[in-house]
């Protein structure tokens, strides 16, 4: 094992990406327990990484972009990187420590994606963490992934009676998102009462689609975060695309249905830790993966990833 006293990890967005940090930070902890760790981010992120109990310390983007003296001044022995961009190799370069960062297979991604050359590893991201990592002679503990609560939350998190099923209904790009269209089929067959979350973006269609449906609760846009998780961890189970409420739900070992648009789980951001998922894919779609992010709209016009989804094969599963 190195020498190492002081730490600084690196993974500025997103939520699901920073809650794929989680395995690393806690057996990089474990590996090396004498050790401060600092962890930078962006200021719309820090709560996540506050909240972990093996973070020392957590510095934003906006608040040592101008000042990276403040960095400077910890001297620290290595720095991770886990987003390995402009931003993360600039910090590296003025901190002048020890770096390790992993692979983020651009190329690969980018054949996969513009030419659907079927050149993807069938390796987790995470995993692409650890291997990164060797040297620092790190091992995956089996664990999975971890959300933390930033406060006490269960006087204000919304009692939901009885069993109930998350559908989330929000992702950063369109193309990830579940339509509406599919919305509405998955709760005409819904088998037990459906909890919406999603964001303030959201919060119109989640009470148009609760007002139109019977049991249906519409908590879209009134949660924080830490109270959306909560809603998740206490669910029966979940549906969601590729967002980050799946990896928070992936934390909680949730069983889940993921339904797949435009992206898809070749490129490595599975729900990570266990078993107890299932990936819904429109097969045979030569235009898939148009994205290895997402877009504000399906390139063909007929968005057939989303709408050709199994909505009884997601109720059969989900039973």
């Amino acid at each position: 094992m190195m020498s190492l006293n002081k730490v600084l990890f690196i993974r500025f967005s997103s939520i699901g990406d920073i809650v794929l940090t989680s395995p690393v930070v806690r057996c990089f902890s474990k590996a090396y327990p004498n050790c401060e760790i600092h962890f930078l981010t962006k200021k719309s992120f820090s709560g996540i990484v506050k909240a972990n109990p093996f973070v020392h310390q957590v510095y934003t983007w906006e608040d040592v972009v101008d000042k990276i003296s403040i960095l400077k001044k910890e001297g620290y022995d290595a720095v991770i990187d886990l987003h390995k961009n402009v931003r993360s190799s600039l910090v590296k370069r003025e901190l002048k420590a020890k770096s390790f960062t992993f692979d983020k297979l651009n190329y690969k991604k980018w054949l996969y994606v513009n030419f659907k050359k079927d050149v993807m590893p069938d390796v987790h991201i995470v995993d692409r963490y650890f291997s990164g990592l060797k040297k620092l002679g790190l091992e995956y503990d089996g664990l999975g992934l971890d959300y933390y609560y930033g406060n006490s939350i269960e006087n204000t998190t919304p009692v939901v009676d009885g069993e109930y099923t998350v559908l989330v209904l929000g992702a950063a790009h369109y193309t990830k998102q579940i339509p509406d269209e599919k919305v509405n089929e998955l709760l005409h067959s819904a088998k037990r009462k459906v909890v919406l979350l999603g964001g303030k973006a959201e919060a119109d269609k989640g009470k148009q689609i609760a007002e139109n449906n019977q049991d249906v609760k519409n908590l879209a846009g009134k949660l924080s975060l830490d109270e959306s998780a909560r809603v998740i961890e206490m669910a029966h189970s979940v549906i969601s695309s590729d967002t980050g409420m799946m990896h928070i739900a992936a934390a909680f070992k949730k069983k889940m249905a993921v339904l797949w648009g435009n992206t898809t789980p070749k490129l490595g951001m599975y729900p990570f830790g266990y078993e107890g998922y299932q990936n819904f894919e429109v097969d045979d779609l030569k235009c898939r993966p148009c994205s290895k992010i997402g877009k504000k709209k399906c390139p063909k016009k007929h968005f057939k990833c989303m709408l050709g989804q199994d909505v009884n094969g997601i109720w059969d599963y989900l039973a």
